[in-house]
């Protein structure tokens, strides 16, 4: 199941006039975990920054969808909220949703979410709409897996792979697993050091 995520990138932009600012922007992702949104931004973006690129921030983010439009480009956030009935007690409970919608303005974007969720078999309400930062968003698609190179590992590359750690320990260098130090002569060194002073 894949969630959202909101991930800051810093890198240098070339402005309209000319000139080069360091900036900061947010952009929307579906992924399975941290790990996942991380790996895929430096995917997406990759090929479209020139230069180096940081990831700053990754936020899981609250989208229950998401209307996309061609003739727009900016985002809207709007909250909406509706009453959830519950039969057996007869009592409601108000529900908030946040959904996203590419607009031209607050108006459009009030426009679009209403007629989005006309289809709906309760009255809802939105409060508010906000203009979003979010500069670009990348949807799941069927080849995310293959984008960020998750995949099975091949027969050889499991035989490869378990010949080739088959009795091996790996430690941190400075554990006891890489001296072979018996306990005597440890605490011999530490009474002979005490013994110096």
């Amino acid at each position: 199941m894949n969630n959202w995520f909101t991930v800051k990138v810093k890198y240098t932009k070339q402005l309209d006039n000319g000139s080069f600012k360091r900036v900061s922007e947010p952009y929307l992702l579906a992924a399975m975990t941290f790990t996942d949104a991380e790996a895929r931004i430096y995917e997406e973006l990759g090929s479209v920054i020139k230069g180096e690129f940081n990831v700053t921030g990754i936020t899981p983010t609250e989208i229950n969808d998401i209307f996309a439009y061609d003739d727009a480009d900016t985002w809207y956030k709007c909250k909406v909220t509706y009453e959830n009935f519950d039969a057996d007690s007869d009592k409601g409970k108000k529900v908030s949703q946040n959904f996203l919608v590419s607009a031209s303005s607050v108006k459009q974007a009030f426009e679009r979410v209403t007629e989005s969720l006309k289809g709906l078999m309760v009255d809802f309400q939105i409060p508010s709409i906000i203009l979003s930062p979010i500069i670009e968003i990348f949807p799941y698609s069927e080849q995310l897996d293959r984008e960020i190179d998750r995949r099975p590992m091949t027969e050889e590359e499991t035989e490869a792979f378990e010949s080739s750690s088959k009795g091996v320990v790996f430690s941190a260098s400075g554990s006891d697993f890489d001296d072979e130090i018996e306990d005597d002569e440890v605490e011999s060194e530490i009474e002979d050091n005490f013994e110096e002073e």
